[in-house]
């Protein structure tokens, strides 16, 4: 058994994923922004719905992009800085962006036009304060300099308590459940990504990222968000000690069902207000635009819907939304879907396994692996990963739908893979006109034990169109279609222990 809980923890951070790359030829937003919208207005019934202009919406493409639009716009933030990521990392990658974030502090102090900038940074506690130099050492300067301006919440699942608390390594407690959000948030322009704040991201870590310029009440929505969590979460001290706000309960010394549900209250008030907000103000710009007939040309083509997963705290909105996307998935669909940790829940593959649309699955090769060649019991989830692999892959062949759901492995030489979200294209479409995008990776610990994050985009604008297309391709022409004699090769054996073990501890990651 110690062996099992050994495994447990580390494989909350592995990878695996898959794909297939013929597609649906046609004209882009064959439909149109009214056709797309009644199709997919339904996901208006459970989340806040935005319009956003498409060209204000920009996929990014690579670390480096990814990072150096995040030191530009903390640098030139006027307002507020919003950061949500599991933890951030101890390199000189992570201080250059703390200094971005000292830097902009410092000058709103001398600046009168920005004397109000307020930063915000929400971690996972148990990853957050992992090892004498963590992400709370990181900060701990910005918050003893900045204090009325800084705020450094970091997240305790409510799962991790009492005997359990104090019996699982440092190294392991992740595996119970932790803050997995990451949305990087800037005056009023968003990323919003899978990447956390650490150097691989910056570098060779493989992920996706979507910047949201000049999208106020979307940034708005983020920010209330992020601070809802933070709110319930446990507040970093100048001298590195953790206290709760008033009147809040505390995630492991309170009761277990008070923190949750107080903690759901507060964060559903966000979701529900914004909701009924957005709502109200499209109903006013639908009556006014029937009265004048004058909408600027793109401002509704695209809607953005954010989906908040927390199961813990009874909250699954972004899981009830894909479930039913896959379920309203047919013959006439084609799904690119991709996972940094390909571990489909039961009722995921069931929708995979027995719909009608086309899918190409992504998922990481091996030697790609965050954990490919690594010492000790670490070094075996790799093949945890290809040992869930090809049991969908027999899955698949034994229902005979190898015509219908491909299987792909990516392949990039001294790079890592943790790319997640889907690309949904309908039939006599070259572009597809939805993705989602964000932190969930599709398997039981996004559902379950963490918190996550997503927007789901759904466009008519076929410039943005064209951007997810090429970042879809880009994605899969690293990668090689599994088949059977995949798995039979030596790089792909997987020891008798690692299969036992896996159906054990596959709720851990």
């Amino acid at each position: 058994m110690s062996s099992v809980l050994l495994l447990a923890p580390l494989l909350a951070e592995a990878e695996a994923a898959p794909r297939r790359i013929s597609k649906p030829t046609g004209s882009a937003g064959a439909q149109g922004t009214d056709g797309l919208l009644a199709r997919f207005r339904w996901m208006a019934e459970y989340v806040p719905a935005f319009r956003v202009p498409g060209a204000h919406i920009h996929i990014l493409t690579s670390p480096e992009e990814f990072y150096q639009t995040m030191k530009a716009r903390i640098k030139t933030a006027k307002r507020r800085v919003v950061m949500a990521s599991l933890y951030l990392g101890t390199g000189p990658l992570e201080q250059d962006l703390v200094d971005c974030m000292e830097e902009a502090l410092r000058r709103s102090q001398e600046d009168s036009h920005a004397p109000d900038l307020k930063v915000s940074v929400l971690l996972d506690y148990t990853r957050g304060s992992r090892g004498e130099i963590n992400s709370r050492t990181m900060l701990l300067p910005l918050l003893q300099r900045f204090t009325s301006q800084m705020r450094v919440s970091l997240y305790h699942t409510p799962d991790l308590r009492g005997l359990l608390r104090l019996l699982v390594p440092q190294r392991f407690n992740e595996t119970i459940g932790v803050q997995h959000i990451k949305v990087y948030l800037f005056d009023d322009s968003i990323i919003i990504s899978g990447a956390n704040l650490s150097d691989s991201y910056f570098t060779n870590r493989q992920d996706r990222y979507v910047l949201l310029d000049n999208c106020g009440e979307l940034a708005d929505f983020f920010s209330d968000l992020v601070g809802a969590v933070g709110d319930v979460s446990l507040q970093l001290q100048p001298d590195d000690s953790v206290t709760m706000l008033d009147g809040m309960v505390h995630p492991y010394k309170g009761n277990r069902d008070d923190f949750s549900a107080s903690a759901r209250k507060r964060i559903m008030e966000v979701v529900n207000s914004a909701r009924t907000q957005q709502r109200l103000l499209s109903q006013s710009e639908d009556s006014e635009d029937e009265g004048t007939g004058d909408r600027e040309e793109g401002e509704e083509d695209t809607w953005v819907f954010p989906l908040v997963q927390m199961k813990p705290l009874g909250i699954q909105v972004d899981e009830q939304v894909t479930q039913h996307l896959l379920t309203g998935a047919g013959a006439d669909t084609t799904v690119f879907l991709t996972s940094g940790y390909f571990n489909l829940t039961r009722a995921y593959m069931g929708l995979v396994l027995g719909a009608g649309a086309s899918y190409r699955i992504l998922t990481a090769s091996p030697e790609v692996n965050g954990f490919f060649g690594a010492k000790g019991v670490a070094g075996a989830i790799p093949a945890a990963y290809i040992h869930i692999a090809r049991q969908f892959y027999n899955e698949v062949c034994q229902l005979g739908q190898q015509e219908r759901v491909h299987l792909h492995e990516y392949h990039r030489p001294q790079w890592t893979f943790h790319a997640k979200g889907l690309w949904y294209y309908l039939q006599g479409q070259s572009r597809p006109c939805l993705t989602l995008i964000g932190s969930p990776n599709f398997g039981y610990r996004s559902v379950h034990r963490d918190l996550e994050a997503q927007i789901a985009i759904v466009t008519a604008n076929q410039d943005l169109q064209a951007q997810l297309q090429e970042e879809q391709e880009l994605l899969y022409q690293r990668s090689t279609e599994v088949s059977s004699s995949t798995f039979e090769r030596p790089d792909r054996h997987v020891k008798l222990w690692v299969k036992l073990v896996t159906p054990l501890i596959k709720n851990f990651f």
